[in-house]
């Protein structure tokens, strides 16, 4: 007797069917592999070994149980939460997510890029239980705590740079960036902010009107912030002309200077704010030299330099940051997302004459710094170093790239692949063209969400499928999960 009440598609994995997985089946499996004389990584202590790492369909995705909760939702919560997939987690843990009715589902999202470590940890859970029977909050701008010191000497030793730093605490990834230009104008005495296109840098009203792209970011949400200018980003898939990413870089440099010079006034900028690797505008790899022009230049004109690395830090890029690649040390990084393994924290941390630029109490927050958060994040940061996550998340590329490159070849739909480490993207065209074609994307989404693999679309046109597993995947799971998505580019019409 099947333990599954639904039967999915049998899929073509590396010229092999593999049917979905049943419980009984999957629990069978390992057990075996965890008395085995080489278990899995998952197996062994410290590693999450719980929801079981396999991928199991019960029921059609989502359930019927995930239906009901998401009728219920429907009612209570606002209409402008958005969501990927109307399934309910019951748990989570590695790369599995459990939902309500009972289905595995391959993370490919990690939150957006927020479950590094994956969603629960032993080390982070016992830090959050520790610190949360002791007190939860009191404010440190009221009274003081040592997990908030402890997170930011953490992140002045492991941001880039041997210059004397500071740290400041936050809880949103917007806030830091907000922060950040709001450091910036304090030390420069300067207004001016200059971003990117495809940039995203957060839904406050001067993060979003940094954020490039409109609908659903900024509609209906004006007027917006005064003095954000924009340069072109050097998107070279999308580079008018095409060239080399060499000459990409060198051309929108020469743009970006250009229009700080004659339409600023370099003089006038305080701040130069960018995403090593853009993440919702698609998964955009800055060009080492492109990075390297830019801090050269905001050096010479004493505009600070801000690396927005809220999505693409901590290990994520097979690097602790992603500006490491190009060996650039950025005036001021702003980090969130993985720097707690899921609770809400962020920083901003930088050149302590830049950072103490602000007088006492013209930054802070009441949950700024918040000493649960703080416990979870010096459990994280512990774990990507002495786990090695940045070297989990190279082996990662290295096992994804060659896969996701032979979809293109295979496949018109695909017009690019791109991405480092555990940051990957596949964008999506019509064929024999590059235009944006974002109805494959949601396609192969779909389909990766009907056979229990969730993975996210982005792109300023929607046409991007971006991959963000957790840095502890087993490479069993990645290997699964980048069948069903060789499938669902398969089965495009």
């Amino acid at each position: 007797m099947r333990d599954s009440e639904h039967e999915p598609p049998a899929l073509s994995t590396r010229g092999r069917r593999v049917p979905g997985i049943t419980l009984g089946h999957a629990l069978a499996l390992r057990q075996r592999e965890c008395q085995s004389p080489d278990p899995p990584r998952t197996c062994q202590a410290g590693i999450v070994a719980s929801p079981l790492q396999q991928r199991i369909l019960k029921t059609a995705i989502p359930g019927p149980r995930s239906l009901r909760l998401h009728e219920q939702r429907s009612r209570a919560f606002a209409d402008g939460f958005a969501v990927t997939l109307p399934v309910f987690v019951a748990e989570a843990g590695g790369a599995i997510i459990v939902d309500v009715d009972g289905n595995h589902l391959i993370d490919l999202a990690s939150g957006i890029a927020v479950t590094s470590v994956g969603a629960t940890h032993p080390r982070v859970v016992e830090a959050v239980q520790r610190q949360a029977e002791r007190f939860t909050h009191t404010c440190f701008m009221i009274t003081e705590y040592e997990p908030a010191i402890d997170v930011a000497e953490k992140l002045n030793r492991l941001t880039p740079g041997d210059h004397d730093k500071r740290t400041a605490l936050f809880s949103t990834g917007a806030e830091a960036v907000e922060n950040a230009v709001k450091i910036a104008r304090a030390h420069t005495g300067r207004d001016a902010v200059l971003v990117l296109s495809h940039a995203y840098h957060g839904r406050t009203l001067l993060t979003m009107t940094m954020t490039a792209k409109h609908v659903p970011y900024k509609e209906g949400f004006g007027p917006y912030a005064p003095e954000v200018y924009r340069a072109p980003s050097p998107y070279e898939y999308r580079w008018p002309g095409g060239g080399s990413a060499e000459a990409v870089a060198r051309e929108a440099f020469a743009q970006l200077a250009d229009i700080a010079t004659t339409q600023i006034g370099v003089d006038n900028i305080a701040a130069i704010v960018l995403e090593p690797i853009q993440g919702e505008g698609g998964f955009v790899v800055l060009p080492d030299e492109y990075l390297r022009s830019v801090a050269a230049f905001a050096r010479e004109h004493g505009i600070v330099f801000i690396a927005d690395e809220i999505q693409s830090g901590l290990g994520r890029t097979g690097r602790l940051f992603a500006v490491d690649h190009a060996g650039v040390v950025p005036d001021l990084v702003a980090t969130a997302k993985a720097l707690a393994g899921g609770l809400p924290l962020s920083a901003v941390t930088g050149r302590a004459e830049i950072m103490n630029a602000v007088a006492p109490g013209g930054l802070g927050g009441t949950y700024a710094g918040n000493p649960i958060a703080c416990a979870a994040a010096s459990a994280a940061l512990d774990v990507i170093v002495e786990e090695d996550l940045a070297g989990r998340a190279a082996r990662i590329e290295a096992l994804a790239m060659p896969r996701l490159r032979a979809m293109r070849e295979s496949s018109s739909r695909v017009g690019d692949v791109r991405g480092r480490g555990a940051m990957l993207a596949l964008e999506f065209v019509r064929p024999g063209t590059r235009t944006p074609d974002p109805a494959a994307a949601k396609a192969v989404a779909a389909f990766a969400h009907a056979n229990a693999v969730l993975a996210l679309t982005c792109g300023t046109y929607g046409n991007v499928i971006r991959l963000l597993p957790p840095l502890v995947i087993d490479e069993d799971l990645l290997d699964d999960a980048l069948g069903v998505l060789e499938a669902g580019v398969a089965a495009l019409a």
